[in-house]
């Protein structure tokens, strides 16, 4: 069997992709992470990789053969995609994001050793004693960085050699790079040691993501050049606050002063629960992680919690704070947020946690489509308080035109599927005149009484398409029959969806995106094209019996012997005579063909 053809597990997984930004990983056959990425559209993104049939680059096309299963986290902006993509390849160096980018190692940002330090990037570090920073997965990234550093710190980049001696004996002059403002003049004295370390420690701050120090810092300085009138030195600390600020406000995820936090909250779905868990520094999404929990019990939601927790503290750090969803009766600083940026970050963590549970959800249904029916019948009995999982649903709705012909169409879904042998229509017969609310009245009446008096099962839910004045009518019906209680009744009104309830006067509204509401929406939609059709069928078969028995002297059983013989009024005024002789006789035959001669 070819790839093509073969379920593997990646494939249910597309349809559940977010068009927002995020990181995506994949796996081979052994569950090995062979390939980490970010996106700014992880549908866009993910898709394109298998609805290719073409790869530009031939090390795509045998990373994308090998591609097993996926899985992702969505993060708020492209950029924290990038450092969260960052992290992760730092944590699991997977082969082909190695190989695909141009054979090279990743780059990094080295703050030499010596007196007045350089800056600069480098692919190949050496152990010289020199600090190096990243790597970084994208070198637009690192530049990114490099221009802030260089913006707010001008450092040196000759190679000169700036001993104490040789400045003081006036060795050197400023370049080209002092005139346009990219170095400060160490080379003349014009900045001194303490000075130019004093910006390197900056700038190593700003590498290591912890940006308060550094905003303090420009803070203490344009407030003191403001203070002794420097008006001009003080606007250039404030440029450079708010270049520091800009750069912060793309690459945190919430506020930075939330640092070395983990996040954790969760997402139950039937016997099992799905937790996803964040590590936040900085502001930043460095580390996510998802997991599976299965029920053994009706366990609590605190209680999972801790479960989730304490399988987390078996492979991760010691963080100060985590943020969670509920209390926790564990040692430590739990916090429950209710507002503001950490209840922002409980929120994503949901978001991925839900998307997670959705993927495997899909995945264990995909294998045993039971379990899909399962669910979504016990989900109908949840939303619609129902006693029992509604199996067996009728749905009833009733048309007319202008009043002449009423019909109601029942139609019937089991185990959340239209069931069409079952399906019925009811030409109303006691009722004159457009009435809606007795043409259901007879509708139910008729169903149910033969129902029960050929012992058949009975639904446990009935929809009946209208308002209060239909539900009444249908409820009237039911205890007339003495079954009413017996099987739950809703009435659906068109305008906002709203589902109304015997005896209360409140309609329940359910989530437009719930398959509860979906499959309440067929049904009432599946009844009314059933009851449309049988309509039309009515009306265009009254129509061609009005042609026939216009014709003087031709009745209703001629009209019927004559249609299900020649099947159209126009096979019938094209018939030969001795055709039409052979069905109705020699003086009827005459009769139709004098009609139609002279019409």
């Amino acid at each position: 069997m070819s790839k093509s053809q073969e379920q593997v597990p990646y494939r249910s997984k597309l349809k559940l992709l977010p068009n927002e930004p995020g990181v995506y990983k994949y796996f081979d056959k052994k569950g090995d992470i062979i390939y980490i990425g970010k996106a700014k559209n992880l549908k866009k993104r993910v898709s394109s990789y298998f609805n290719k049939n073409h790869h530009e680059n031939r090390k795509t096309a045998v990373m994308v053969r090998k591609i097993y299963d996926l899985n992702f986290t969505v993060v708020p902006t492209e950029l924290d995609a990038l450092l969260l993509e960052n992290s992760l390849i730092k944590e699991f160096q997977p082969r082909y994001n190695i190989n695909l980018k141009d054979d090279k190692s990743f780059p990094l940002i080295k703050i030499t050793k010596e007196r007045f330090p350089k800056v600069f990037p480098i692919r190949n570090p050496v152990k010289d004693g020199s600090e190096y920073f990243g790597p970084y997965a994208s070198v637009r990234m690192m530049k990114v960085l490099l221009e802030l550093c260089k913006q707010l710190y001008p450092t040196r980049n000759c190679n000169l050699q700036l001993s104490e001696k040789n400045i003081e004996a006036g060795k050197f002059k400023v370049c080209l790079e002092y005139q346009i403002g990219n170095c400060r003049g160490p080379c003349e004295g014009l900045e001194t040691e303490e000075e130019y370390m004093e910006s390197i420690r900056h700038i190593k701050h700003i590498l290591r993501g912890n940006l308060k120090e550094v905003r303090d810092h420009l803070k203490v300085q344009m407030e003191e050049a403001a203070n002794n009138w420097e008006y001009e030195k003080a606007e250039g600390f404030k440029k450079r606050l708010d270049l520091l600020n800009a750069y912060q406000s793309k690459s945190t995820v919430v506020n930075p002063r939330i640092s070395d936090v983990d996040v954790l909250n969760i997402f139950e779905f039937g016997n099992y629960a799905y937790v996803n868990y964040l590590r936040v520094s900085g502001g930043i999404i460095i580390q996510s992680k998802n997991m599976e929990i299965k029920k053994k019990m009706d366990e609590e939601l605190n209680e999972l919690i801790e479960t989730a927790y304490a399988e987390i503290r078996n492979y991760n750090s010691d963080t100060a704070e985590v943020i969670v969803p509920v209390e926790l009766e564990l040692e430590g600083n739990f916090i429950v947020p209710k507002s503001g940026d950490k209840k922002k970050l409980l929120e994503l963590s949901l978001k991925n946690a839900t998307l997670y549970g959705r993927e495997k959800v899909n995945q264990y249904e995909k294998l045993n489509p039971d379990l899909k029916v399962d669910r979504i019948l016990s989900t109908m009995q949840e939303d619609l308080r129902l006693k029992e999982p509604p199996a067996h649903i009728e749905c009833f709705d009733n048309s007319n035109i202008q009043g002449n012909q009423p019909v109601s169409a029942c139609v019937v879904f089991k185990n959340a599927k239209p069931s069409k042998k079952d399906y019925r229509h009811f030409n109303i017969k006691t009722v004159e005149g457009p009435d809606d609310f007795a043409s259901m009245y007879e509708a139910l009446s008729r169903r149910y009484k033969r129902l029960i008096d050929e012992n058949e099962p009975l639904p446990q839910l009935i929809v009946i398409d209208g308002g209060k004045g239909q539900l009444s009518s249908a409820v009237k019906a039911l205890k007339d029959l003495g079954i009413y209680g017996q099987i739950a009744i809703i009435g659906i009104a068109k305008r906002l969806e709203e589902i109304y309830y015997p005896e209360d006067p409140l309609p329940l509204y359910i989530d437009k995106k719930s398959e509860t509401l979906k499959i309440i929406q067929q049904l009432r939609d599946e009844a009314h094209r059933f009851g449309i059709t049988h309509h039309r069928n009515r009306r265009s078969k009254a129509s061609l019996h009005s042609v026939l028995t216009d014709i003087k002297g031709i009745g209703k059983e001629t009209a019927d012997e004559l249609l299900r013989k020649l099947k159209s009024v126009k096979r019938i005024k094209e018939a030969e005579f001795e055709t039409l002789a052979e069905i109705v006789g020699p003086a009827k035959a005459s009769l139709i063909r004098d009609y139609f001669h002279d019409n």
